[in-house]
């Protein structure tokens, strides 16, 4: 045998593959410090730094401003006004035009960007910002949604979903229940802030270092600001320490400040703003008040529902139309309603403009769909589980959304009941029962919640990607793709599918910097489709390629094209194998293209708003937890004693990848539900700006149990790539039977006669103020 036909014969498996648990690509870094973020880059000479200058009033005209202190101060070079923009002031994601980048007379929320200082130091530009001294004529203020009205402003068109007549199911109903909850918002609270580093270029062009999730966004609002056309505007994002949909929109503002300064100077200007300002002056997740109605029967199926989700938005639209459609979308979880109707109020409050946020309205939805199950568990004595249960969708009837989708891969059923036998629910649920007979003190509560995500973005443009794949003559791969990092391990499983299709080591493919100047109009790396939409594009490039290899060697070596295998590290031709790297180099020799662009669009979806049916989402992606806690009646402190994850993800491209992200999206989740609260006092100024007074969870706050499995039969019902299915966002909802443990161990103190009604977060204040709500209701 000759050498090539000896080499790698006793290889079974590449490394590095698709269902391999890989590590991700930057963990090792990440750990020790030597992952670079953009204020790690080394800063060329001549560096300035910029700082904005903010609002101090929730609403009202700007009578004077003088800038002249500022101007003067030590270390500054200029200061910039909306005068001062060459193009477009606007940074609206939807076109609306209603979201200046420095506002000129107009504020409207505490903390609207006004001006921004461009220094020789951060440290100058931030004390001269200080020295501005602007004059408002205050006007009332509209902070909290509660205070909206029946006729309140709205900062964009509201959806209605509506199927069957659900206000005469509900009145024929044996029994109905109207109530109102409130859901609270939540910070990103990412560990890397926003920021931004622009690098001016000749010709008007201009690149900046953004810590985006939306690179082609991010580089029309800087043309349009700088009023070029996108082809002299380039963004590069390598990696961003987090996101959450907080760098989906609100990485613009940063952008378009550094790039203006950067290209009126001629000089790199690098925006990295403070903390308290960054948490002051860019979007959250939107907090809502919910009115529910349900009508139901004796044995607890729900027979009507009409749903009313109210969502503080802000000043401007910014994504409140999508996030509050998605609210919608989720009202129902994994619940068929046989009549349903559901309105969204986007609602136009004096703060600033609320976001995108991991679920994208989809959390709020169904924390909405589980209060109702509590409302007629409550209402019958029965436990919420066999509710939920009761009201299950089915596979070949009941299978209607209500925006008319079928469900055609339902699989909670399965899940639930996996579950429900592997945390031990039943027994746990009697002994919980024993304990809180004995314990006048301490109580106990346990809840099991089911997910159904929807998969794909709402607005059916965005369901697309590109990648660009190289192959050099030594074998060696460069990726590039449209998807951005944010520690999710996207780079990572996008490498996994390309090994997989060449057979090659993950250690041959380079994973690159995500750039405008190489995969054009990506769409945002969000709706969990990170992996869905790259992962395709990527695998179309190196089939593409593939497929020129199998026709060159066929005709090279005189074979049949199903006699051209690629095998780990080699390709079998005929009789003869040979490295994947002597191939190439022959490919290269014989003028064949070793360079594709790739392209994949999501198939099947469509949508039609007007109307309120189509079909919006690809698939589903479903997951069950059952959270364990124990409350202090007299303090409403509390701990999570045990949780249990069953999720599926189809056919995992990477395992240790997906449980990261189940685990890190239910502490998250969690945190939204109980710990994590947004205040703004009655100027409208936040007053939880700074880790100081805003609680994400500690180590600390995790399960002292925490059981987390992967569904080992799932796989997509769709074909998408290798038969997986998404995981960035579906978890995070899981977090729910926290908030419903909490509530189960809150009604004990009334021998569950009453509903808890627990509003989220569930601080250990609300805890307390619903088990005194509780008590002195059960005591009627």
């Amino acid at each position: 045998m000759t050498r090539h036909e000896t080499l790698d014969l006793d290889k079974a498996r590449i490394a590095g593959g698709v269902a391999s648990d890989q590590k991700h690509d930057s963990a090792h870094k990440h750990v020790s410090g030597e992952a670079v973020y953009i204020d790690d880059m080394a800063e060329p000479a001549g560096t300035l730094h910029a700082c904005l200058g903010l609002a101090e009033v929730a609403h009202g005209t700007i009578t004077s401003m003088d800038l002249s202190k500022v101007r003067a101060a030590q270390g500054v070079v200029t200061v910039l006004t909306a005068d001062d923009i060459p193009g477009e002031n606007d940074i609206s994601p939807t076109g609306l035009h209603d979201e200046p980048i420095l506002t000129k007379d107009l504020v409207q929320f505490f903390g609207q960007p006004i001006f921004a200082v461009i220094a020789e130091t951060r440290e100058a530009a931030r004390r001269a910002c200080r020295l501005a001294k602007i004059e408002y004529a205050e006007e009332p203020a509209l902070i909290d949604i509660a205070d909206a009205g029946a006729d309140a402003r709205l900062v964009t068109v509201p959806l209605k979903l509506e199927r069957g007549d659900s206000a005469a199911a509900i009145a024929a109903a044996p029994h109905s229940i109207k109530g109102q909850m409130r859901v609270g918002g939540q910070d990103h609270f990412y560990l890397e802030g926003q920021i931004a580093f622009a690098m001016p270029g000749e010709d008007g062009d201009v690149t900046v270092f953004s810590s985006t999730q939306h690179p082609s966004e991010v580089q029309h609002m800087v043309a349009h600001a700088l009023g070029v056309s996108s082809h002299a505007v380039t963004i590069e994002v390598r990696r961003m320490g987090g996101g959450f949909g907080g760098k989906e929109t609100q990485a613009n503002l940063f952008a378009v400040i550094s790039a203006i300064a950067a290209k009126k100077l001629n000089r790199p200007v690098k925006l990295r703003p403070d903390r308290d300002d960054d948490m002051t002056a860019t979007g959250k997740r939107h907090d809502f008040l919910i009115d529910y109605e349900v009508g139901f029967d004796d044995e607890g199926a729900i027979l009507g529902v009409d749903f009313t989700y109210a969502a503080r938005c802000g000043y401007a639209a910014d994504l409140s139309g999508p996030v509050t459609d998605r609210a919608l979308f989720h009202c129902d979880n994994t619940y068929f309603y046989p009549a349903a109707r559901a309105v969204s109020r986007p609602l136009y409050t004096n703060t600033v403009s609320n976001t995108a946020f991991r679920g994208f309205g989809g959390p709020q939805g169904m924390v909405g769909a589980e209060r109702i199950i509590d409302e007629v568990a409550f209402a019958l004595g029965k436990d919420p589980l066999e509710i939920r249960k009761k009201n299950l969708y089915g596979t070949d009837d009941r299978n209607v959304t209500p925006y008319h989708q079928t469900v055609e891969d339902n699989v909670a059923e399965r899940v639930i009941a996996e579950l429900e036998a592997s945390a031990d629910y039943a027994a746990r649920r009697r002994e919980i029962a024993v304990f809180n007979a004995k314990s006048p003190v301490i109580k106990r509560g346990l809840a099991l919640t089911p997910v159904k995500f929807g998969i794909s973005f709402t607005a059916t443009h965005f369901n697309q990607a590109g990648a660009l794949v190289h192959v050099y003559t030594d074998g060696s791969v460069h990726l590039n793709h449209g998807g951005t990092e944010m520690g999710q391990g996207l780079y990572t499983k996008v490498a996994q599918v390309v090994a997989e299709e060449f057979q090659i080591d993950i250690d041959q493919v380079k994973i690159t910097a995500t750039t405008t100047g190489k995969v054009p109009n990506t769409s945002a790396t969000a709706a969990s489709s990170g992996s869905d939409l790259n992962g395709m594009a990527a695998q179309d490039a190196a089939r593409q390629i593939k497929t020129r290899l199998i026709d060159f060697a066929s005709e090279a070596h005189d074979v049949p094209k199903d006699q051209v295998v690629f095998l780990p590290g080699r390709v079998r031709i005929g009789n003869r194998e040979i490295p994947f790297a002597d191939l190439i180099r022959e490919a290269y020799m014989a003028r064949i293209q070793l360079s594709v662009a790739g392209f994949y669009k999501t198939p099947k979806i469509h949508w039609d708003r007007d109307k309120g049916q189509g079909r919006p989402f690809y698939y589903f992606a479903y997951g069950a937890a059952c959270a364990e806690v124990s409350i202090d009646t007299l303090t409403g402190e509390y701990m999570v004693e045990r949780v249990d994850i069953l999720h599926e993800t189809g056919r995992s491209l990477n395992r240790a990848i997906d449980i990261g992200q189940i685990e890190g999206g239910f502490i998250q989740g969690m945190g939204w539900l109980t710990t994590e609260e947004l205040v703004w006092d009655g100027k409208g100024r936040l007053r939880t700006h700074a880790p100081s007074t805003y609680k994400i969870p500690l180590a600390s706050d995790r399960p002292k149990v925490f059981n987390v499995a992967l569904a080992d039969w799932a796989e997509n019902a769709e074909p998408t790539v290798h038969r997986s299915k998404a995981v960035g966002e579906p978890p995070f909802m899981l977090a729910m039977c926290v908030l419903h443990a909490l509530s189960d161990a809150v009604a004990s103190v009334a021998d569950h006669k009453v509903c808890p009604r627990l509003d989220a977060p569930a601080t250990p204040e609300r805890v307390l103020m619903a088990v005194e709500r509780v008590r002195a209701e059960g005591a009627r």
